[in-house]
């Protein structure tokens, strides 16, 4: 499967979940998150895994130019919606650095389709721990810290 056709296949099973969330229906890490949008203003809802490693909660971008990400960089604050709770918090991003051990703890520590993922979309090269900390300058990480 090509990036774009994983991307529209994604677009798809995020409208599920996004319609699901809403209804107070939450699933594994998954939680929305709002952010204004840059341009135009607007409130825009992404789903998004909001990961635990060590003693923190981390987004992590799985797409390249993933509108989400160029918002959160702009924004003060967002909301992170899980089911029917919301919570403000501060999305925080994390040097390219600080990023590596985190990448290779998420993939070291999540289902093989987590590190593929960032191969089909052409963000790392390989699925290993090791090769998608090399690619930690194409992804953007992002700390969640209440606000």
């Amino acid at each position: 499967m090509n990036a774009d056709s994983h991307r529209r296949m994604t677009n798809t099973i995020n409208k599920v979940i996004v319609g699901l969330q809403r209804r107070g229906i939450a699933f594994g890490p998954m939680q929305l998150l709002t952010v204004k949008g840059r341009r135009t203003g607007q409130l825009r809802t992404f789903p998004i895994a909001v990961n635990k490693l060590g003693n923190g909660r981390y987004i992590f971008q799985a797409f390249p130019k993933a509108a989400w990400v160029a918002n959160a960089r702009d924004a003060d604050t967002v909301t992170l919606t899980r089911g029917r709770k919301s919570s403000t918090a501060r999305l925080v991003e994390v040097s390219v650095e600080e990023r590596r051990p985190l990448l290779r703890e998420l993939v070291t520590t999540s289902p093989a389709s987590v590190g593929n993922r960032f191969v089909t979309t052409g963000l790392a090269a390989t699925a290993t721990p090791d090769g998608i900390a090399e690619a930690a300058h194409r992804i953007a990480v992002f700390r969640v810290e209440p606000a």
